[in-house]
């Protein structure tokens, strides 16, 4: 399993793919933009060529992740500019070869769910438009604080299914969202997965975010925890890490560092974890 941690870009693309193998990892999430920012980035050829190949040298996996405010269900109005965003994160992790770029499904503050639903298609249509790299938009679930879109794998399905080049598209699950949001209840991975395989969710499922979860199951409040420090607990993770869905994606913690200032100890635990996975 290609497991790892979200690093920074500090020291460039390269140097969180360097940084993620030096802690034990074979897989990273990093962002290709300001995560706080709206603004796009100039490509760095050189240094997204060397991420990708020492990717390849070292048998490793990563993912971009795009600016928080990038809201795929925003209205009409700012469309051009989350269309701008999403192309420009695809450049970026197309060069550093990586999976996908890892995008929220979208919060919609109008009286209308469906057109949040609309404004989301709409804008993965005019995203993926002429798109011809291999590196895919990942949907990510939500927790449910302040947005009641997203919280289903019903939801996640559907509207790939309904976007012109749903083959570009792929789902990043997130375990603390979907504990928090209710999707994945106590002890029941086997459920989830079974219902996820007739869905059409799971044959398109490209990484995942390994969180655990600081409030109890259904809280809808979006807060990280370390791995067993969590409602979550070991046993779910473990259950969840025998998937065979996930031995071939990148595995990446989204948590606090450890000790000696990285995710060193926490990927030995989730190797661990694996190890032990029925």
């Amino acid at each position: 399993m290609y497991v790892g941690a979200h690093v920074s870009t500090r020291g460039g693309y390269s140097g969180a793919a360097k940084a993620a193998l030096a802690m034990g990892a074979k897989a990273f999430q990093y962002f290709p933009m300001n995560p706080r920012s709206l603004s796009t980035k100039i490509l760095n050829v050189r240094d997204s060529a060397s991420c990708a190949e020492f990717c390849r040298e070292h048998d490793m996996l990563s993912i971009g992740h795009a600016p928080y405010p990038l809201n795929p269900a925003a209205d009409a109005a700012e469309r051009d500019l989350m269309v701008s965003l999403i192309k420009n994160g695809l450049e970026i992790t197309e060069a550093c070869g990586s999976v996908g770029l890892v995008v929220h499904f979208g919060k919609y503050v109008g009286k209308d769910p469906l057109q949040g639903y609309k404004n989301i298609i709409q804008c993965l249509n005019s995203a993926t438009q002429g798109y011809e790299g291999a590196s895919f938009i990942l949907l990510e679930n939500q927790a449910g604080e302040g947005s009641q879109l997203g919280l289903t794998l019903e939801e996640m399905v559907q509207v790939r299914k309904l976007c012109q080049r749903p083959e570009k598209i792929g789902f990043c699950l997130d375990t603390c969202h979907a504990f928090a949001s209710g999707l994945w209840t106590s002890h029941g991975w086997a459920e989830l997965e079974a219902r996820g395989i007739i869905l059409d969710y799971f044959p398109h499922l490209k990484a995942v975010h390994l969180n655990d979860s600081l409030y109890p199951f259904g809280s809808r409040r979006d807060r990280h925890a370390n791995i067993g420090s969590g409602h979550i607990g070991l046993d779910n993770f473990r259950q969840m890490l025998s998937s065979s869905f996930l031995r071939h994606i990148p595995v990446v913690l989204e948590t606090g560092k450890g000790s000696n200032g990285t995710h060193a100890e926490e990927i030995s635990l989730v190797q661990t974890l694996l190890s032990n996975a029925d």
